[in-house]
């Protein structure tokens, strides 16, 4: 699972190589600004009989909010933060959209045999990745078990509106909060009846609809280079939400060894592997967003195989020497490409 200190989740932003490539013209507004100590970017085509664009501002800066006194970590009186500082066997009332993500983080948890964990803050800490760690270091073995008592779905209990918990489980929800919020944008468009837009929050994005001229939105997947940035494919999209997560940017060394930012929940360390990035395409936003931390974690064989016994449209771009090389699922390569 991804970490770091970008965004106010703590599990930190993940390693979006995404970059949009969106015509212009008269009808296309554009609203952008801060959110999840990252930026968010939003380009709509205005339609007669649309709200003005300071409505539709308005109805962005809500939901935004709203989302921040849901799930931040870096501010005490939100959902999350009031759940992570109760005691072992304490029972919060937690707001829907918090339960939701419980559950959508526990399925994706057993459906990989736990190699996705929303529970995993207390060793993002331990790490210095979480918003509680100071230094990036290396812990002990003995530090690692100590803290693994306080990680897993089993700690956790949903009753009626309340959540439970059995020992000082945390959760985190950076792995998959920014879908869920373009998840919960695009909707929040549909119902303004704005029904052509691009939004992306903190990389994780969505499209549906048309540009102005009549053309598709234009997705450009980062090449996962750390020296400068370049498309690897460009995608044609309506309906689908994009994610990537990688670790080319995101890591920290130490007596010569690279640890990157991506943590493995069953073994407490991080990712060991050769996998660079992987990008998943979904009509879920959410759901592309967690699957892509999910493979990003299982790595390139076991992450590819997943990603064809489940039907996942996936892109994965691996380290070979000084270069890259790139594996798709069939899903994937089934997914419409821009013209030049």
């Amino acid at each position: 699972m991804t970490a770091g200190r970008r965004r106010p989740f703590a599990i930190g932003a993940l390693a979006v190589g995404l970059s949009l490539l969106a015509g212009c013209g008269p009808a296309l507004e554009r609203l952008e600004g801060p959110t999840m100590g990252s930026r968010y970017s939003i380009q709509y085509v205005a339609v007669a009989g649309a709200p003005s664009r300071d409505a539709v501002q308005h109805q962005v800066d809500d939901l935004l909010a709203e989302i921040d006194r849901d799930f931040s970590t870096y501010r005490g009186d939100s959902a999350v933060s009031r759940f992570n500082a109760a005691s072992a066997g304490a029972c919060l009332e937690m707001p829907g959209p918090v339960l939701h993500l419980v559950r959508v983080g526990e399925a994706l948890s057993r459906a990989s045999d736990g190699a996705f964990d929303l529970t995993v803050g207390p060793l993002l800490d331990l790490w210095g990745f979480g918003p509680q760690s100071r230094d990036e270091r290396v812990p002990s073995q003995e530090e690692r078990v100590a803290v693994a008592q306080r990680i897993g779905y089993p700690h956790l209990h949903i009753d009626g509106k309340t959540l439970c918990k059995d020992a000082a489980t945390q959760l985190d929800f950076n792995a998959i909060a920014a879908g869920y919020a373009v998840d919960r944008m695009a909707a929040r468009f549909e119902a303004l009846g704005i029904h052509d837009y691009l939004v992306e929050i903190t990389g994780e994005l969505k499209a549906s609809g048309r540009r102005p001229d009549g053309g598709p939105w234009r997705v450009a997947i980062e090449a996962p280079r750390s020296d400068r940035r370049e498309a690897e494919r460009v995608l044609a999209l309506a309906g689908y939400g994009v994610s990537t997560s990688g670790d080319y940017r995101h890591y920290f060394e130490r007596d010569g060894q690279r640890y990157s930012h991506t943590l493995d929940p069953r073994s407490g360390a991080p990712i060991a592997h050769g996998l660079a990035s992987v990008t998943v395409v979904d009509r879920s936003a959410l759901q592309a967003d967690g699957l892509s931390t999910l493979l990003m974690v299982l790595g390139p064989e076991q992450g590819l195989a997943f990603a064809e016994r489940q039907g996942i449209a996936a892109l994965f771009v691996s380290h070979r020497g000084e270069g890259f090389v790139e594996r798709a699922s069939t899903a994937f390569e089934a997914l419409p490409r821009a013209e030049p």
